[in-house]
């Protein structure tokens, strides 16, 4: 089965952003999409992406976390790994799924000193919804600005 390796950017981000660009450089076969507007489009846009895709990896940043976090627990046997970044699970578009559990291998990276996505109300929804969660607190903001670039990116996209 052919692991698929996705990228889901920010709430205002683009696929010509730092991560966008570092992935694409990296892992050319990485697909990196651009998303806007609300929720629903931009899920819709992603189911269009992936319809036929399984094995999949996806890495989600902020808003794209969300995303990431949403399309997993809708489609729970399509998903390999899950890497959130800083993942926006306190917004009222993850209420939904806040009381749902799922198994999906999860790890996430999240700075101290987010002034965006408050740390701890994520951590605290993150270990009641992903059984199998690898949270990594970061000395670090909300764009992981000093972390992402040394992140172990080739163990985690690992096909």
């Amino acid at each position: 089965m052919k692991t698929t390796r996705v990228f889901i950017h920010g709430l205002e981000g683009s696929s010509q952003g730092t991560k966008g660009l570092f992935f694409r450089d990296r892992y050319p076969d990485m697909i990196i999409e651009d998303f806007h507007g609300t929720i629903e489009l931009r899920m819709n846009k992603l189911n269009r992406i992936l319809p036929e895709k399984t094995s999949l990896i996806m890495v989600g940043s902020s808003y794209g976390g969300l995303m990431a976090a949403i399309f997993a627990f809708n489609n729970q046997q399509r998903i390999k790994r899950l890497i959130l970044l800083a993942p926006a699970l306190v917004l009222h578009e993850f209420e939904p799924y806040s009381q749902k559990r799922t198994n999906t291998p999860v790890v996430i990276y999240h700075g101290k000193g987010d002034d965006v996505v408050p740390l701890a109300p994520v951590h605290q929804i993150a270990c009641r919804v992903f059984e199998n969660l690898t949270f990594n607190v970061v000395d670090d903001d909300h764009f992981l600005s000093k972390t992402f670039k040394s992140i172990d990116w080739d163990k985690l996209l690992e096909r």
